[in-house]
């Protein structure tokens, strides 16, 4: 349906309830303001990493350091985000917006990215969701457990729109595609950014998978002209920024800096940060990475990042958040939940220790968990106070290689939630429980990129079997037809997975995204 100012939705449900002709003309200044530098930004991202592929690795700029050595800090923190010492995350349905509010963590990210299937449905259902929640109306009535609704006293809101690399295919402006960025910052700003900004509740966004400081500093370009359009003072929007790239480690001060305005902290992606390192050195045997169980953030490069987001956010003043916890509560299983909560406490112990400042939970039960191992040893409302020692980090502490075996057990686990995955994600379920974990498309890219880098460098099992194109196609055969026998009702989706994992394994190139291909299915 073609709309004013020839803007034209893709769906026989325009949400114009939500799209209105003002909300329309801001996403259409947004689009013409921004959208071609965008573009660029994506052809330099290939073009840098053609250099890697060409055997060079990533590195500290040489023309940026002065902004590494000077001295500057960020504007100062609102009140509201001084203590973020639990954040839950999870897609903006309904009943989980509710439900992360009241779980007594401090923040809640309403994920637009990662755990959400972008469907047309769940994009707009979910901004509503998130506009009730700023206004005080969202309620949801569960079928038997009565009306829910937010506490009083409920977690701070804010949202991670979907990356860069990403449009939204149902909206046209002038027949291009509008970013799928500046789709939801723009409809979550344009909705609620007076009423959060009048009450010093946000805005507050997440910025995932930044790669370079120009990118920093084109987010920082929409932040300034998006605050005037819409006459919310400057530096009102509080930006964290989810350092998940392995050239981005590189440029963690440039970054900060081209945000200072409207920097707030960053946080340890880490399972992004794996698929980067992967994709980053895709043509170079030596960054082959062992099965996913063995690069935890003990590995060397793994600490030395977390190390650096700590002592360089610290320096600046901001905040630095420790990584997701990705295990879940373990229902009817003793034994599994105290191993389960056990790694949870663990991997909490150590971010607090290091000197993080909060940390990432999945599940609401794991609230009260991370918070309890934060609140014994982060009595104050940050950890901002401890700078780490960072000189003995360098750009090979960054890019260590990883040793750890490579079995039939972690190929196959590899295959298995990536099309479990992917079935759901098709299915229009973006946030998926597999083996006492929450999956999400971070996990899934690892998994296919895996199998993929197994197999461009000929690497072989711990029992000696190469991993080749033959091993994997039978693997996956094999494993579709399992799935599909225990789950008959969701044949078609498994099906169309596996032959969208196949393809991204068996391809001669490394695709950029997994949610690219998958994309055109919803």
């Amino acid at each position: 349906m073609t709309l004013s100012n020839n803007v034209t939705i893709q769906h026989v449900n325009t949400y114009d309830d939500v799209l209105t002709e003002e909300m329309l003309e801001f996403l259409i200044g947004l689009h013409t303001e921004f959208g071609t530098r965008r573009q660029k930004i994506l052809q330099q991202r290939v073009q840098r990493q053609h250099t890697w592929d060409q055997g060079l690795s990533p590195d500290f700029i040489p023309e940026t350091k002065n902004i590494r050595e000077s001295d500057w800090r960020i504007s100062p923190v609102p009140h509201s985000l001084l203590d973020r010492r639990v954040e839950i995350t999870g897609p903006p349905d309904r009943k989980m917006v509710i439900n992360a509010l009241n779980s007594g963590a401090s923040v809640f990210m309403a994920d637009f990215e990662d755990s959400l299937s972008p469907t047309w449905k769940n994009v707009m259902e979910g901004h509503s969701n998130v506009t009730d929640a700023v206004h005080g109306t969202i309620t949801y009535e569960h079928p038997s457990k009565g009306t829910y609704s937010v506490n009083d006293n409920s977690a701070v809101l804010m949202v991670r729109p979907r990356g860069l690399h990403l449009n939204e295919k149902h909206v046209k402006i002038n027949g291009e595609n509008i970013s799928a960025s500046l789709f939801d910052f723009g409809v979550c700003l344009f909705l609620n950014g007076k009423k959060q900004s009048s009450n010093s509740s946000g805005p507050f966004f997440y910025l995932p998978k930044i790669e370079h400081f120009l990118e920093a500093r084109w987010w920082n370009d929409v932040f300034v002209w998006s605050q005037k359009q819409l006459g919310i003072d400057s530096g009102t929007i509080k930006a964290t920024v989810l350092l998940e790239t392995l050239p981005a480690a590189f440029q963690m001060n440039e970054i900060i800096y081209e945000l200072r305005e409207h920097f707030a902290g960053m946080n340890c992606g880490r399972w992004d940060y794996i698929f980067s390192y992967i994709k980053t050195f895709r043509n170079n045997p030596k960054h082959v990475l062992p099965d996913r169980d063995w690069v935890t953030m003990e590995r060397h490069f793994m600490n030395s990042y977390a190390t650096l987001v700590i002592s360089t956010c610290h320096r600046r003043g901001a905040h630095a958040i420790g990584g997701m916890a990705a295990q879940i509560p373990v229902r009817n299983d003793e034994v599994a939940n105290a191993l389960a909560m056990k790694k949870v406490r663990d991997d909490k112990l150590r971010e607090v220790k290091l000197g993080h400042d909060g940390t990432w939970v999945a599940h609401p039960g794991l609230v009260n968990v991370a918070k309890e191992i934060f609140d014994e040893h982060m009595p104050d409302k940050n950890q901002l106070s401890i700078t780490p020692d960072i000189k003995w980090c360098t750009q090979l502490d960054l890019i260590e290689p990883t040793s750890g075996d490579i079995t039939f057990q972690g190929l196959h686990k590899n295959i298995e939630i990536g099309i479990l995955y992917l079935a759901a994600w098709i299915g229009g379920n973006g946030c998926v429980p597999l083996y006492n974990l929450m999956e999400d498309a971070a996990t899934a890219e690892i998994s296919r990129a895996q199998v993929w880098h197994w197999k461009k460098h000929a690497c072989k099992l711990s029992c000696g079997r190469l991993i080749d194109e033959h091993l994997i196609a039978s693997s996956i055969d094999k494993i579709t037809s399992e799935l599909v026998e225990n789950n008959l009702e969701n044949k078609d989706n498994i099906e169309r997975a596996s032959n969208i994992f196949s393809e991204l394994c068996l391809s001669k190139e490394l695709t950029e995204f997994l949610t690219l291909p998958a994309y055109e299915l919803l």
